[in-house]
């Protein structure tokens, strides 16, 4: 199967979850399953959770992978009043007494085909065995295509037929605004500020036949490693074993330009104006660096008037950067970090947001 044969357009993860919570909230579309396609890393788990979260009901997570046929469909037993065999139901599968949420079945492309089988039976029929789905549960399954690069099974077209289908898609908005959120390294969201085509090289990976290649979990995990423990030189080792050598290769030299071109703790502990602009970079990487590394740093109210002040003056770097522009960025970035940690008073009371929103 090819990227053509599903059908349909792609879509980004943020734009999934709006979906996905409409459609829970709608009782009759929320009877039909959907299946979210899309390749490794791109967010189909957590935004099953985000959607679940949000809507404030219970998420049975299921991967498939790791189970057996008869987990799923349950144990065979004898019942010797009614001189009959019957199937006793797992234990986690939800019962009439939890009647809404959201039944996922995650790796259902890459599962065991007799596990499959009853599966399907659960998507296209809301029963398995003796077992039947409470109604206000829906059911969402996830898996890989085949050109994906994964382990995948063909889907009929009798299972198809009976599903919502979304193709899932990375996108780089989506992807930063979670970064920052989540409180990412601030290298690694410039990085990808700047080379968004570095989010997912999946194709890129399979048209090399290389084992290791960039997705937005291995940018997650390079976070982790850059705010770890590890000595420097340890630090660019793992990079390289999560993102393979070619990725990390740039990657390094961009965060160097990063922390030769601005440094943050300085910027902070100038005086405004001349000594202010002498810190500020003159490279596109240090700029975005410096974006990300003063938005993240927005969550601590005692900060935040000086951070603006830092970003009020990046009109008066030299050289022929996009100074506007990240000025802009940077400001958004910063109140959004601001209202997460609850500190946005200290945004809007700050003398230089007022001087900067009275400029607009």
């Amino acid at each position: 199967m090819n990227s053509s044969a599903l059908n349909i357009p792609p879509v980004a993860v943020n734009t999934l979850k709006e979906a996905l919570l409409a459609q829970f909230l709608d009782p009759t579309l929320r009877s039909r399953a959907t299946m979210l396609w899309g390749t490794r890393g791109v967010g189909k788990s957590s935004v099953v959770r985000q959607v679940a979260l949000e809507a404030s009901v219970p998420l049975i997570d299921l991967r498939l992978t790791t189970i057996e046929p008869v987990d799923l469909r349950g144990a065979l037993f004898a019942d010797d009043e009614l001189k009959k065999t019957v199937w006793f139901p797992p234990e986690f599968l939800p019962t009439p007494d939890q009647p809404q949420g959201i039944l996922f079945l995650d790796e259902l492309t890459a599962a065991d085909q007799r596990l499959q089988t009853s599966a399907y039976s659960l998507i296209l029929d809301r029963r398995v065995g003796d077992y039947q789905l409470p109604d206000g549960w829906m059911i969402i399954a996830a898996g890989n295509a085949a050109f994906h690069g994964a382990v995948s099974y063909d889907m009929g077209t009798a299972l198809a037929d009976r599903l919502f289908h979304f193709h899932v898609q990375s996108v780089i908005e989506a992807f930063l605004d979670y970064a920052l959120s989540h409180n990412f390294a601030p290298e690694v969201m410039a990085f990808l500020q700047i080379r968004p085509d570095k989010l997912d090289d999946t194709a890129q990976q399979l048209a090399q036949d290389h084992l290791t290649g960039a997705s937005p979990r291995g940018w997650e995990d390079v976070s982790r490693v850059l705010t770890s423990t590890l000595q420097e030189a340890q630090k660019q080792l793992f990079i390289q074993a999560r993102i393979g050598a070619a990725n990390a290769a740039e990657f390094l030299s961009v965060i160097r330009e990063i922390q030769a071109g601005s440094n943050v703790v300085a910027l902070m502990n100038a005086e405004k104006g001349d000594a202010t602009t002498a810190l500020l970079p003159s490279s596109l990487d240090a700029l975005y660096g410096l974006v990300y590394a003063l938005a993240s740093a927005a969550n601590e109210g005692t900060k935040v008037n000086r951070i603006i002040e830092i970003v009020e003056q990046f009109p008066d770097m030299q050289g022929n950067l996009p100074t506007r522009e990240s000025q802009t960025l940077a400001m958004e970035l910063i109140l959004r970090k601001a209202l997460e940690a609850g500190v946005e008073d200290e945004v809007v009371n700050s003398a230089a947001w007022i001087r900067y929103n009275a400029q607009l």
